[in-house]
Protein backbone atom coordinates (compact mmCIF):
# COMPACT_ATOMS: atom_id res chain seq x y z
CA UNK A 1 0.00 0.00 0.00
CA UNK A 2 1.49 3.30 -1.10
CA UNK A 3 1.38 6.07 1.49
CA UNK A 4 -0.86 9.05 0.53
CA UNK A 5 1.99 11.44 1.34
CA UNK A 6 4.23 9.62 -1.13
CA UNK A 7 1.62 9.88 -3.86
CA UNK A 8 1.04 13.57 -3.13
CA UNK A 9 4.77 14.31 -3.26
CA UNK A 10 5.10 12.41 -6.52
CA UNK A 11 2.24 14.41 -8.03
CA UNK A 12 3.94 17.67 -7.10
CA UNK A 13 7.19 16.49 -8.68
CA UNK A 14 5.26 15.22 -11.73
CA UNK A 15 3.74 18.67 -12.26
CA UNK A 16 7.21 20.18 -12.14
CA UNK A 17 8.37 17.52 -14.61
CA UNK A 18 5.49 18.31 -16.97
CA UNK A 19 6.40 21.99 -16.82
CA UNK A 20 9.98 21.06 -17.59
CA UNK A 21 8.85 18.96 -20.57
CA UNK A 22 6.78 21.90 -21.83
CA UNK A 23 9.75 24.25 -21.51
CA UNK A 24 11.99 21.81 -23.39
CA UNK A 25 9.40 21.33 -26.13
CA UNK A 26 8.99 25.08 -26.47
CA UNK A 27 12.75 25.59 -26.41
CA UNK A 28 15.48 23.21 -27.54
CA UNK A 29 13.72 20.06 -28.78
CA UNK A 30 10.83 21.98 -30.31
CA UNK A 31 12.73 24.77 -32.00
CA UNK A 32 16.10 23.53 -33.16
CA UNK A 33 15.44 20.44 -35.36
CA UNK A 34 13.53 22.24 -38.11
CA UNK A 35 15.22 25.64 -37.73
CA UNK A 36 17.63 25.08 -40.65
CA UNK A 37 14.73 23.89 -42.83
CA UNK A 38 12.74 27.00 -41.94
CA UNK A 39 15.79 29.15 -42.67
CA UNK A 40 15.98 27.52 -46.11
CA UNK A 41 12.26 28.21 -46.71
CA UNK A 42 11.55 24.47 -47.01
CA UNK A 43 8.75 24.62 -44.42
CA UNK A 44 6.81 27.32 -42.59
CA UNK A 45 7.37 28.13 -38.93
CA UNK A 46 3.93 26.90 -37.83
CA UNK A 47 4.13 23.64 -39.76
CA UNK A 48 7.59 23.02 -38.36
CA UNK A 49 6.26 23.44 -34.82
CA UNK A 50 3.41 21.02 -35.51
CA UNK A 51 5.52 18.23 -36.99
CA UNK A 52 8.38 18.56 -34.53
CA UNK A 53 5.91 18.03 -31.70
CA UNK A 54 4.60 14.77 -33.14
CA UNK A 55 8.06 13.45 -34.02
CA UNK A 56 9.47 14.45 -30.64
CA UNK A 57 6.68 12.55 -28.90
CA UNK A 58 7.45 9.39 -30.87
CA UNK A 59 11.18 9.73 -30.20
CA UNK A 60 10.54 10.20 -26.49
CA UNK A 61 8.60 6.97 -26.22
CA UNK A 62 10.85 4.71 -28.32
CA UNK A 63 14.30 6.17 -27.51
CA UNK A 64 14.01 8.03 -24.21
CA UNK A 65 15.04 5.33 -21.74
CA UNK A 66 18.85 5.68 -21.88
CA UNK A 67 19.12 9.38 -21.12
CA UNK A 68 16.28 9.20 -18.56
CA UNK A 69 18.14 6.52 -16.60
CA UNK A 70 21.36 8.53 -16.75
CA UNK A 71 19.75 11.73 -15.45
CA UNK A 72 17.83 9.89 -12.74
CA UNK A 73 20.56 7.61 -11.43
CA UNK A 74 24.04 8.41 -12.74
CA UNK A 75 24.69 12.12 -12.09
CA UNK A 76 25.31 11.80 -8.36
CA UNK A 77 26.67 8.98 -6.24
CA UNK A 78 25.89 7.75 -2.74
CA UNK A 79 22.33 9.09 -2.52
CA UNK A 80 18.97 8.75 -4.25
CA UNK A 81 17.16 11.99 -5.01
CA UNK A 82 14.46 12.67 -2.44
CA UNK A 83 11.01 13.89 -3.55
CA UNK A 84 11.79 17.45 -2.45
CA UNK A 85 15.20 17.39 -4.16
CA UNK A 86 13.72 16.16 -7.44
CA UNK A 87 11.00 18.81 -7.30
CA UNK A 88 13.45 21.63 -6.59
CA UNK A 89 15.78 20.51 -9.37
CA UNK A 90 12.95 20.35 -11.91
CA UNK A 91 11.43 23.70 -10.94
CA UNK A 92 14.77 25.54 -11.05
CA UNK A 93 15.82 24.00 -14.35
CA UNK A 94 12.42 24.56 -15.97
CA UNK A 95 12.33 28.15 -14.76
CA UNK A 96 15.71 28.93 -16.32
CA UNK A 97 14.73 27.32 -19.62
CA UNK A 98 11.40 29.17 -19.67
CA UNK A 99 13.23 32.47 -19.14
CA UNK A 100 15.32 31.69 -22.20
CA UNK A 101 12.23 30.86 -24.26
CA UNK A 102 10.46 34.12 -23.47
CA UNK A 103 13.63 36.22 -23.75
CA UNK A 104 14.39 34.78 -27.19
CA UNK A 105 17.76 33.26 -26.26
CA UNK A 106 18.34 29.49 -26.42
CA UNK A 107 19.26 28.29 -22.93
CA UNK A 108 21.06 24.93 -22.99
CA UNK A 109 18.52 22.62 -21.39
CA UNK A 110 20.97 19.82 -20.73
CA UNK A 111 23.22 22.26 -18.87
CA UNK A 112 20.43 23.51 -16.61
CA UNK A 113 18.97 20.09 -15.79
CA UNK A 114 22.37 18.47 -15.24
CA UNK A 115 23.46 21.37 -13.05
CA UNK A 116 20.23 21.34 -11.04
CA UNK A 117 20.35 17.59 -10.38
CA UNK A 118 24.03 17.76 -9.41
CA UNK A 119 23.37 20.77 -7.18
CA UNK A 120 20.59 19.17 -5.14
CA UNK A 121 22.48 15.86 -5.05
CA UNK A 122 25.54 17.52 -3.56
CA UNK A 123 23.33 19.40 -1.09
CA UNK A 124 21.93 16.03 0.02
CA UNK A 125 25.48 14.87 0.78
CA UNK A 126 25.99 12.85 -2.40
CA UNK A 127 29.31 12.25 -4.12
CA UNK A 128 30.26 13.67 -7.53
CA UNK A 129 30.00 11.04 -10.27
CA UNK A 130 33.31 11.96 -11.89
CA UNK A 131 33.40 9.23 -14.58
CA UNK A 132 29.97 10.30 -15.84
CA UNK A 133 30.96 13.97 -15.69
CA UNK A 134 34.01 13.24 -17.83
CA UNK A 135 31.83 11.43 -20.35
CA UNK A 136 29.32 14.29 -20.45
CA UNK A 137 31.97 17.01 -20.61
CA UNK A 138 33.74 15.23 -23.46
CA UNK A 139 30.61 15.24 -25.61
CA UNK A 140 29.72 18.83 -24.69
CA UNK A 141 33.21 20.09 -25.54
CA UNK A 142 33.57 18.07 -28.74
CA UNK A 143 30.11 18.92 -30.08
CA UNK A 144 30.95 22.42 -31.41
CA UNK A 145 34.14 21.18 -33.08
CA UNK A 146 32.78 17.92 -34.48
CA UNK A 147 29.37 19.27 -35.43
CA UNK A 148 30.64 22.56 -36.77
CA UNK A 149 33.58 20.93 -38.55
CA UNK A 150 31.47 18.27 -40.26
CA UNK A 151 28.86 20.83 -41.26
CA UNK A 152 31.57 23.05 -42.73
CA UNK A 153 33.08 20.14 -44.65
CA UNK A 154 29.75 18.94 -46.05
CA UNK A 155 28.75 22.46 -47.06
CA UNK A 156 32.08 22.97 -48.85
CA UNK A 157 31.63 19.67 -50.69
CA UNK A 158 28.17 20.68 -51.84
CA UNK A 159 29.61 23.94 -53.18
CA UNK A 160 32.51 22.26 -54.98
CA UNK A 161 32.62 22.11 -58.77
CA UNK A 162 34.36 18.77 -59.55
CA UNK A 163 31.58 16.58 -58.10
CA UNK A 164 28.00 17.01 -59.29
CA UNK A 165 25.69 18.18 -56.53
CA UNK A 166 23.01 15.48 -57.11
CA UNK A 167 25.66 12.78 -56.76
CA UNK A 168 26.82 14.23 -53.45
CA UNK A 169 23.24 14.43 -52.17
CA UNK A 170 22.68 10.78 -53.05
CA UNK A 171 25.90 9.82 -51.27
CA UNK A 172 24.87 11.76 -48.17
CA UNK A 173 21.44 10.12 -48.23
CA UNK A 174 23.05 6.68 -48.37
CA UNK A 175 25.27 7.64 -45.40
CA UNK A 176 22.19 8.73 -43.43
CA UNK A 177 20.65 5.35 -44.27
CA UNK A 178 23.67 3.62 -42.74
CA UNK A 179 23.11 5.60 -39.55
CA UNK A 180 19.38 4.82 -39.46
CA UNK A 181 20.08 1.10 -39.74
CA UNK A 182 22.16 1.25 -36.55
CA UNK A 183 20.18 3.51 -34.21
CA UNK A 184 18.28 1.79 -31.41
CA UNK A 185 14.50 1.52 -31.08
CA UNK A 186 12.86 0.28 -27.88
CA UNK A 187 10.13 -1.72 -29.66
CA UNK A 188 12.73 -3.86 -31.47
CA UNK A 189 13.93 -5.29 -28.13
CA UNK A 190 11.51 -4.49 -25.28
CA UNK A 191 13.53 -6.55 -22.79
CA UNK A 192 16.58 -4.25 -22.93
CA UNK A 193 16.86 -0.66 -21.71
CA UNK A 194 17.83 0.98 -24.97
CA UNK A 195 16.28 -1.47 -27.44
CA UNK A 196 17.89 -2.75 -30.63
CA UNK A 197 18.78 -1.40 -34.06
CA UNK A 198 17.24 -2.45 -37.37
CA UNK A 199 20.51 -4.13 -38.30
CA UNK A 200 20.61 -6.08 -35.03
CA UNK A 201 16.96 -7.14 -35.19
CA UNK A 202 17.12 -8.36 -38.79
CA UNK A 203 20.47 -10.12 -38.32
CA UNK A 204 18.98 -12.09 -35.40
CA UNK A 205 16.44 -13.61 -37.79
CA UNK A 206 18.94 -14.33 -40.57
CA UNK A 207 21.27 -17.36 -40.62
CA UNK A 208 25.02 -16.91 -40.26
CA UNK A 209 27.21 -14.73 -38.01
CA UNK A 210 25.46 -11.73 -36.46
CA UNK A 211 28.19 -9.27 -37.50
CA UNK A 212 27.93 -10.29 -41.15
CA UNK A 213 24.16 -9.96 -41.03
CA UNK A 214 24.41 -6.48 -39.50
CA UNK A 215 26.86 -5.34 -42.20
CA UNK A 216 24.62 -6.65 -44.97
CA UNK A 217 21.46 -5.06 -43.54
CA UNK A 218 23.27 -1.76 -42.97
CA UNK A 219 24.46 -1.71 -46.57
CA UNK A 220 20.99 -2.52 -47.92
CA UNK A 221 19.35 0.26 -45.90
CA UNK A 222 21.98 2.72 -47.14
CA UNK A 223 21.39 1.69 -50.75
CA UNK A 224 17.64 1.99 -50.26
CA UNK A 225 17.85 5.53 -48.91
CA UNK A 226 20.28 6.57 -51.61
CA UNK A 227 18.05 5.10 -54.31
CA UNK A 228 14.94 6.88 -53.05
CA UNK A 229 16.68 10.25 -52.98
CA UNK A 230 18.26 9.63 -56.40
CA UNK A 231 14.81 8.96 -57.91
CA UNK A 232 13.46 12.15 -56.33
CA UNK A 233 16.37 14.23 -57.62
CA UNK A 234 15.83 13.06 -61.22
CA UNK A 235 12.51 14.86 -61.48
CA UNK A 236 13.79 18.09 -59.88
CA UNK A 237 17.09 18.71 -58.10
CA UNK A 238 15.71 21.66 -56.13
CA UNK A 239 12.60 19.79 -55.00
CA UNK A 240 14.65 16.69 -54.16
CA UNK A 241 17.00 18.76 -51.97
CA UNK A 242 14.07 20.25 -50.07
CA UNK A 243 12.49 16.83 -49.53
CA UNK A 244 15.81 15.46 -48.24
CA UNK A 245 16.14 18.49 -45.98
CA UNK A 246 12.70 17.88 -44.49
CA UNK A 247 13.51 14.21 -43.87
CA UNK A 248 16.67 15.24 -42.05
CA UNK A 249 14.69 17.71 -39.95
CA UNK A 250 12.26 14.93 -39.06
CA UNK A 251 15.11 12.61 -38.03
CA UNK A 252 16.64 15.32 -35.82
CA UNK A 253 13.23 16.09 -34.28
CA UNK A 254 12.77 12.39 -33.52
CA UNK A 255 16.25 12.26 -31.96
CA UNK A 256 15.48 15.37 -29.93
CA UNK A 257 12.54 13.67 -28.30
CA UNK A 258 14.63 10.61 -27.47
CA UNK A 259 17.28 12.70 -25.77
CA UNK A 260 15.42 15.62 -24.26
CA UNK A 261 12.58 13.73 -22.56
CA UNK A 262 15.14 12.30 -20.15
CA UNK A 263 15.92 15.80 -18.93
CA UNK A 264 12.29 16.21 -17.86
CA UNK A 265 11.48 12.80 -16.40
CA UNK A 266 14.91 11.55 -15.28
CA UNK A 267 14.67 12.99 -11.74
CA UNK A 268 11.27 11.30 -11.36
CA UNK A 269 12.59 7.76 -11.88
CA UNK A 270 13.55 7.10 -8.21
CA UNK A 271 10.18 8.50 -7.11
CA UNK A 272 8.17 6.50 -9.65
CA UNK A 273 9.44 3.25 -8.16
CA UNK A 274 7.86 4.20 -4.81
CA UNK A 275 4.43 4.54 -6.43
CA UNK A 276 4.82 1.58 -8.80
CA UNK A 277 4.82 3.59 -12.03
CA UNK A 278 6.73 2.00 -14.96
CA UNK A 279 9.26 3.92 -17.04
CA UNK A 280 7.03 3.71 -20.12
CA UNK A 281 4.34 5.71 -18.32
CA UNK A 282 6.90 8.41 -17.51
CA UNK A 283 8.08 8.48 -21.14
CA UNK A 284 4.49 8.88 -22.36
CA UNK A 285 3.88 11.72 -19.93
CA UNK A 286 7.13 13.44 -20.82
CA UNK A 287 6.41 13.00 -24.53
CA UNK A 288 3.02 14.66 -24.12
CA UNK A 289 4.70 17.57 -22.34
CA UNK A 290 7.18 17.93 -25.22
CA UNK A 291 4.31 17.81 -27.70
CA UNK A 292 2.34 20.56 -25.96
CA UNK A 293 5.46 22.71 -25.60
CA UNK A 294 6.32 22.34 -29.29
CA UNK A 295 2.82 23.32 -30.37
CA UNK A 296 2.47 26.29 -28.05
CA UNK A 297 5.93 27.78 -27.62
CA UNK A 298 8.32 26.51 -30.30
CA UNK A 299 7.47 28.92 -33.18
CA UNK A 300 9.10 31.86 -31.39
CA UNK A 301 12.39 30.02 -30.92
CA UNK A 302 12.28 28.49 -34.41
CA UNK A 303 12.13 32.00 -35.81
CA UNK A 304 14.96 33.19 -33.54
CA UNK A 305 17.33 30.38 -34.48
CA UNK A 306 16.51 30.21 -38.20
CA UNK A 307 16.69 33.96 -38.83
CA UNK A 308 18.99 35.37 -36.16
CA UNK A 309 21.89 32.93 -36.52
CA UNK A 310 22.32 32.38 -40.21
CA UNK A 311 20.53 32.83 -43.51
CA UNK A 312 20.74 29.27 -44.77
CA UNK A 313 19.93 27.78 -48.14
CA UNK A 314 19.00 24.12 -48.69
CA UNK A 315 22.61 22.96 -49.12
CA UNK A 316 23.95 24.55 -45.95
CA UNK A 317 20.86 23.37 -44.07
CA UNK A 318 21.51 19.79 -45.17
CA UNK A 319 25.13 20.23 -44.06
CA UNK A 320 23.94 21.39 -40.62
CA UNK A 321 21.39 18.64 -40.01
CA UNK A 322 23.47 15.57 -40.87
CA UNK A 323 26.07 16.04 -38.09
CA UNK A 324 23.26 17.13 -35.75
CA UNK A 325 21.54 13.79 -36.31
CA UNK A 326 24.83 11.92 -35.76
CA UNK A 327 25.64 13.68 -32.49
CA UNK A 328 22.09 13.39 -31.17
CA UNK A 329 21.99 9.64 -31.74
CA UNK A 330 25.42 9.25 -30.15
CA UNK A 331 24.08 10.96 -27.03
CA UNK A 332 21.00 8.72 -27.00
CA UNK A 333 23.10 5.58 -27.42
CA UNK A 334 25.44 6.36 -24.52
CA UNK A 335 22.82 7.97 -22.28
CA UNK A 336 24.39 11.43 -22.22
CA UNK A 337 22.22 14.51 -21.64
CA UNK A 338 23.04 16.91 -24.46
CA UNK A 339 21.80 20.34 -25.50
CA UNK A 340 20.15 20.47 -28.89
CA UNK A 341 20.74 24.20 -28.97
CA UNK A 342 24.48 23.54 -28.78
CA UNK A 343 24.29 20.85 -31.49
CA UNK A 344 22.24 22.83 -33.99
CA UNK A 345 23.83 26.23 -33.40
CA UNK A 346 27.32 24.76 -33.81
CA UNK A 347 26.30 23.07 -37.05
CA UNK A 348 24.67 26.26 -38.35
CA UNK A 349 27.85 28.21 -37.65
CA UNK A 350 29.97 25.61 -39.46
CA UNK A 351 27.75 25.51 -42.53
CA UNK A 352 27.48 29.30 -42.50
CA UNK A 353 31.23 29.77 -42.54
CA UNK A 354 31.44 27.54 -45.59
CA UNK A 355 30.02 30.58 -47.40
CA UNK A 356 32.67 32.92 -45.93
CA UNK A 357 30.71 33.36 -42.72
CA UNK A 358 27.64 34.57 -44.55
CA UNK A 359 24.82 35.54 -42.24
CA UNK A 360 26.48 34.42 -39.01
CA UNK A 361 26.08 36.89 -36.15
CA UNK A 362 29.19 36.87 -33.94
CA UNK A 363 27.42 39.00 -31.34
CA UNK A 364 24.53 36.55 -31.09
CA UNK A 365 26.96 33.66 -30.80
CA UNK A 366 28.75 35.35 -27.93
CA UNK A 367 25.54 35.86 -25.99
CA UNK A 368 24.54 32.25 -26.63
CA UNK A 369 27.82 30.79 -25.30
CA UNK A 370 27.59 33.04 -22.25
CA UNK A 371 24.04 31.82 -21.63
CA UNK A 372 25.24 28.20 -21.81
CA UNK A 373 28.01 28.75 -19.25
CA UNK A 374 25.81 30.73 -16.88
CA UNK A 375 22.97 28.21 -17.14
CA UNK A 376 25.24 25.38 -15.94
CA UNK A 377 26.96 27.31 -13.15
CA UNK A 378 23.79 29.12 -12.11
CA UNK A 379 21.66 25.97 -11.91
CA UNK A 380 24.24 24.19 -9.72
CA UNK A 381 24.49 27.12 -7.30
CA UNK A 382 20.78 27.96 -7.16
CA UNK A 383 19.68 24.35 -6.69
CA UNK A 384 22.33 23.70 -4.02
CA UNK A 385 21.35 26.82 -2.09
CA UNK A 386 17.63 26.19 -2.62
CA UNK A 387 17.69 22.66 -1.29
CA UNK A 388 19.96 23.62 1.64
CA UNK A 389 17.65 26.49 2.59
CA UNK A 390 14.53 24.31 2.33
CA UNK A 391 16.13 21.60 4.47
CA UNK A 392 17.05 24.18 7.12
CA UNK A 393 13.49 25.53 7.23
CA UNK A 394 11.90 22.08 7.46
CA UNK A 395 14.31 21.03 10.19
Amino acid sequence: MVEPATVATFLVAAIASLFMAWAIGAGSSGSTPFAPAVGANAISVMRAGFFVGLLGFIGAVVQGANVSEAVGRELIGGVILSPSAATIALIIAAGLVAIGVFAGYPIATAFTVTGAVVGVGLAMGGDPAWPKYVEIATLWILTPFVGGGLAYGIARLLRSEPIAEPSLIVGLAAFVGLLIANIEFAFLDPDSTGGASIAQAVSDWAPGPELVGMIVVTGLVGLLWGGIVAADLRSSVERGERHFLLVLGALVAFSAGGSQVGLAIGPLIPLSEDVGLPLLALLLGGGIGLLIGSWTGAPRMIKAISQDYSSLGPRRSIAALIPSFMIAQTAVLFGIPVSFNEIIVSAIIGSGYAASGSGVSARKMGYTVLAWVLSLAGSIIVSFVGYTALSAVLL
